[in-house]
């Protein structure tokens, strides 16, 4: 083989490498569309998804907002103790939750009322003694509440009595139908059922009974009774 041909194959060989070089930068062109579309997908795949975990989000609180807020507007009450006459129960201040939804008075339920008559409806906080039919005594010399005949155990009052008084209710004394007979744990500073003032009271005057006490955290929890 003679030179000029040797020549001429050497020049044929990187025209061939030349066209192969230029073929795969030209692939390479082409794919790098793909690789920015699919990097594009995915951050709009991620900033779709944090958009729909916000959402999400935002909707649950909004939900669990509106769920508080009906349930404190037609279930229960947050209600503020006023006064001393459920000590030692109950001081002044105390925070309870209040319930009327499916509630039938019973015996020994503290409740939170109001009384047409006294103090312009200003809510009370009492514990039902008795209940409509029932007959009460309150003897206040032997320091015994009698209902239907049973003297009544009492742990729950903060003293016995020393108050002389009980123009309803010193004598046997019968509840009317649709009215219970409160009290308050302070037996000697709290006027109640014993007193013309109050009275009876009518079921439908009771705003509902004590649940749950918030404050103060020491006493935080579910009230018995």
């Amino acid at each position: 083989m003679d030179a000029s041909q040797e020549n001429n194959n050497m020049q044929t060989e990187q025209e061939n490498n030349a066209a192969e070089n230029i073929a795969e930068n030209e692939q390479i062109t082409e794919n790098q569309p793909e690789a920015t579309e699919v990097k594009a997908k995915t951050e709009e795949s991620g900033t779709t998804r944090l958009v729909r975990e916000t959402f999400d989000w935002v909707e649950a609180a909004v939900f669990a907002a509106v769920t508080v807020i009906l349930l404190f507007t037609f279930v229960f009450r947050l209600v503020t103790v006023d006064g001393s006459s459920m000590q030692n129960t109950f001081q002044n201040k105390d925070k309870v939750i209040i319930s009327s939804i499916n509630y039938t008075p019973q015996r020994g339920d503290v409740v939170v009322l109001v009384q047409p008559s006294y103090r312009e409806n200003h809510p009370m906080i009492k514990r039902i003694i008795a209940l409509g039919g029932d007959t009460v005594q309150v003897d206040c010399y032997t320091e015994q509440v009698t209902v239907n005949g049973e003297v009544l155990q009492e742990d729950y009052i903060k003293e016995q009595h020393i108050v002389g008084y009980a123009d309803i209710g010193g004598e046997p004394y019968v509840v009317p139908e649709g009215h219970v007979y409160v009290m308050g744990d302070n037996r000697n500073n709290s006027t109640d059922s014993r007193s013309s003032l109050v009275g009876p009271v009518a079921v439908e005057n009771i705003l509902g009974h004590v649940v749950f006490r918030v404050m103060p955290l020491s006493g935080f929890g579910f009230i018995e009774g």
